[in-house]
């Protein structure tokens, strides 16, 4: 048994190159590197039966006689193991993607130096290394670096230039050199040692097989650096995409752009003017009670969905889901000089929405969906609290003004109601203030549970 685990330990060295080291628990992530990597071997996939095509008709060029289909049927071999790879690629170590690439090479190297059986000429094995095949092996190498990562392009740099060097020696350990054609040569370049060594056709000519395999060997590496920058810079934007779309669970598509463009920090705790808006379905509980939970969780994803579009449509915040209810924010991360315009238009907006559902609902024969929706403009504290996990937190008296505001619909049987202050600022914005509080009632010094002083509202009950 340890003989087999040590055999296997080998193998892993041998054929096993280590994946890059990627967060795959995040799904962003690895829906980039499975497109990514489904994306480049597609294209080196292509490149490749693109580059044998080119070879085809080249070898024709250049051997315009039957035996070079023999070169043909190895282009063939090489353009369905492509194919085969192309099924076997997945993100992270794949044996048989692996194996695969090692086959690639071995066809590779076996059609260069094996004789073609096909041909009649009759010449030195040594001769099979002077038409300067090895050159095609560069092919391989650049169709690699559009699918695999660095190390795997490094891999088959070194795997070449192992299975190349191994071919050449076993070749000149069984080859037979031809009688005769080293010394005829030899002695017609007599005074050319150099010139007759260099065009002896019994020659392996080693160091011109080394010099290949260190220069295929540096190209390798170079590829493989570039490829590892190009991986990095696939995470980094892996990376961004996942933040934007987080940042697009809460904030408006506008402001997600000017975050995403923007240096400074969110965590800067500071103190900003800002509206909040506070809405719920009345009588939730009552309504849920004796329901399929399924049928209420359908419900409550309906209603949240319509309302969080609103909260976007009018370039606000979702701060959070609050069950059947939802806290949203306008002048955050960003104040803006519209942001008591904002909620209230977008207070409107919800109510629109909200009878539009209904309709829907009447036909169906379901049951009508009431809200009661609380709005108001003051100061709070901004900034991210927690430890490990952070979250983007408003606070101060300002939210729980317009909690308490969204309560007191109840009170009133009111769809919305907003503060004076929100009222003042609607002058102050001065866009659309008289359309904005068209149906608005105002109710002076009334009591507003845990507020301690009375307030001025304005309810709207149609």
């Amino acid at each position: 048994m340890s003989d087999v685990s040590a055999s296997e330990s080998r193998f892993d060295r041998f054929f096993v190159t280590r994946p890059d080291t990627y967060d795959l628990e995040n799904q962003y992530t690895e829906a980039a590197l499975e497109r990514h990597k489904r994306e480049g071997l597609e294209l080196a996939v292509r490149a490749r039966w693109i580059a044998m095509a080119l070879t085809a008709v080249l070898l024709i060029f250049l051997n315009p006689h039957w035996e070079v289909l023999w070169y043909h049927f190895i282009l063939l071999l090489i353009c369905a193991n492509g194919w085969f790879i192309r099924r076997a690629g997945r993100v992270g170590q794949s044996r048989t993607e692996l194996l695969l690439i090692f086959v690639d090479l071995l066809i590779m190297t076996l059609g260069m130096i094996v004789p073609n059986p096909f041909s009649d000429d009759v010449r030195p094995l040594a001769m099979q290394y002077r038409f300067d095949n090895f050159q095609y092996f560069f092919i391989i190498l650049a169709a690699g670096t559009l699918a695999y990562s660095w190390r795997t392009v490094i891999a088959i740099g070194s795997w070449t230039a192992l299975v190349w060097t191994a071919g050449w020696i076993i070749a000149w350990w069984v080859a037979t050199p031809m009688p005769g054609l080293s010394e005829r040569v030899a002695e017609a370049l007599a005074g050319y040692p150099d010139v007759g060594e260099f065009l002896d056709p019994n020659s392996f000519m080693a160091s011109q097989r080394i010099q290949q395999v260190v220069v295929f060997m540096m190209v390798a590496v170079t590829l493989g650096v570039s490829m590892r920058r190009l991986n990095r810079l696939l995470m980094t934007n892996a990376g961004l995409e996942r933040e934007r779309a987080n940042l697009s669970r809460y904030f408006s598509p506008n402001v997600v752009e000017e975050l995403s463009q923007n240096d400074e920090p969110l965590k800067q705790v500071r103190k900003e003017n800002i509206a909040v808006l506070f809405i719920d379905i009345v009588g939730f509980t009552k309504y849920a009670a004796g329901r399929d939970p399924y049928e209420v969780i359908e419900v409550l994803r309906g209603f949240h969905a319509r309302m969080e579009g609103e909260v976007f449509r009018h370039h606000g915040t979702l701060d959070k889901y609050l069950g059947d209810g939802l806290m949203a924010t306008f002048g955050t991360p960003v104040p803006t000089p519209l942001d008591a315009s904002n909620a209230v238009a977008c207070a409107r907006g919800m109510v629109a929405v909200i009878d539009r559902w209904n309709v829907e609902r009447r036909r169906a024969g379901e049951p009508e969906i009431h809200v009661g929706i609380g709005v108001h403009y003051g100061s709070v504290v901004l900034g991210d609290i927690g430890v490990n996990r952070l979250e983007f937190a408003v606070i101060g008296d300002s939210v729980n003004v317009a909690a308490k505001l969204e309560a007191l619909t109840r009170e009133f049987q009111a769809k919305v109601i907003i503060s004076d202050v929100v009222r003042s600022q609607l002058l102050v914005e001065d866009r659309n203030a008289s359309e904005l509080m068209t149906g608005f009632e105002k109710y002076e010094k009334r009591a507003v549970r845990g507020v301690e002083t009375p307030m001025d509202v304005w309810v709207m009950t149609a």
